[in-house]
């Protein structure tokens, strides 16, 4: 059966994606709020929200919270990202109901009770100190606080620790009132249930969140940059990004292929070039990650610090062989990769949903998943050369994290990409 979509008197958007061989349901929503929205001197409210949102509400504490999905089997969770916060739940068809009217409780009758409040500082505190101590992880925040200086869109997801420990309780309260609301949020539902009893769980459940209009956010600006972060580890990481398409960009599609081709996989031209043949990684692998506004095209790599000197050139010199060459053997693998990752994706009630939300939350709409699959096979070899010009030509964003002594100079591999 088709997607559906209807729109409450509230503006709400209620979104099915019937799956009658399914044996389960994802009903869940997905929120056009993430850390970009936050105020300037409150990075991290995005994610201490949702985590609060599970800390207890005026019919239910946060035990019965869980323990009422659970009972019956299902799980809930939730992600903050840099654009989006969602709350779902994956339950069987007889608990949907519950589910729904777990998730409506938390979004329009949270406490936010100040002594959870503090106790789940400690949480996110402890969760920062982990994501700190896992540097194929952490790097990727270095390298967004490089790219978007001084901007929100560089600031990490979960925040810093002083900020987390002194934001009171109005802040979440505030920010909860402005952007939580009917106008940026949209209700999605996947798996074994019908559009037309989304709609009525929606309305049943989700018709008192307050009207309101989608928020607008502060531009994004890629700035060139190095950042180098020393560290007492076995394994130096590094990446390069560059600009390339947003979301809405008409081109972004290339950009995704490009990822893929150069080093998205096992046969991939980095993955053989720098790791079959050389050995010079464990890890290594490129992808394009889109925003609203802007993108970046992403490089990561993790090697032994004693073999990075003879790891860049390596990269380098195929970073500006992809901008030259590429063959339509290649392209074709990198389109049935594409294709087939997007395929696998409607056997999953979880990932259907992630992309209905995403996709809504984005461009208002939905869009089939047969014309993002054609519009991919038409990709040319020309098309994609372009794309790789466009985006390898220009100063790289460089982070790298662990023993840094061996790493050559900006100046220098700039040198190497750009001449």
């Amino acid at each position: 059966m088709a997607v559906q979509i209807s729109t409450l008197a509230n503006g709400l958007r209620v979104v099915s994606d019937t799956m009658q061989e399914a044996e389960s349901v994802v009903i869940g929503a997905w929120v056009g709020v993430g850390t970009r929205h936050e105020p300037w001197r409150a990075n991290g409210l995005a994610h201490m929200t949702e985590h609060m949102m599970f800390k207890g509400t005026k019919r239910r504490s946060a035990y019965a919270l869980s323990q009422t999905i659970e009972k019956n089997g299902g799980s809930m969770n939730a992600h903050t990202t840099r654009e989006e916060t969602a709350y779902y739940a994956r339950v069987l068809p007889e608990a949907v109901e519950q589910a729904a009217d777990i998730i409506a409780d938390m979004l329009l009758r949270s406490v936010f009770d100040e002594k959870e409040l503090d106790r789940e500082r400690q949480v996110i505190v402890q969760e920062i100190c982990s994501d700190r101590d896992t540097p194929e992880e952490y790097i990727f925040d270095l390298m967004h606080e490089t790219a978007f200086p001084r901007q929100k869109m560089g600031r990490a997801i979960m925040g810093t620790t002083d900020v987390v420990m002194r934001l009171p309780r109005d802040s979440v309260v505030d920010y909860v009132k402005k952007y939580y609301h009917a106008g940026n949020m949209v209700l999605i539902g996947t798996g074994k249930i019908t559009h037309d009893e989304l709609v009525a769980l929606a309305r049943r459940y989700f018709s008192r969140l307050p009207a309101g209009k989608p928020v607008k956010t502060e531009s994004a600006r890629i700035k060139k940059g190095d950042l180098r972060q020393e560290k007492d580890s076995e394994q130096l990481h590094l990446m390069m990004s560059f600009p390339a398409p947003g979301l809405h960009a008409k081109n972004a599609h290339v950009a995704g292929l490009l990822g893929t081709l150069l080093g998205g996989t096992s046969s991939s031209r980095l993955f053989q070039k720098v790791r079959e043949k050389r050995g010079l990684v464990y890890n290594i692998s490129t992808y394009h990650m889109p925003f609203e506004d802007v993108g970046l095209f992403c490089l990561y790599a993790g090697t032994d610090p004693q073999r990075v000197k003879e790891l860049i050139p390596v990269i380098c010199k195929e970073l500006k062989a992809v901008t030259k060459k590429i063959s339509p053997t290649e392209l074709a693998r990198a389109k049935a990769q594409a294709r087939a990752e997007l395929l696998m994706a409607k056997e999953c009630v979880m990932r259907r949903a992630e992309i209905l939300g995403h996709q809504i939350l984005s461009y208002g709409e939905y869009i089939p998943m047969q014309d993002t699959i054609d519009q991919i096979m038409e990709v040319t070899p020309e098309q994609t050369l372009a794309m790789a010009a466009k985006i390898l030509r220009k100063p790289p964003v460089i982070t790298t994290l662990g023993p840094t002594a061996q790493v050559e100079s900006y100046s220098d591999i700039a040198d190497r990409i750009l001449h």
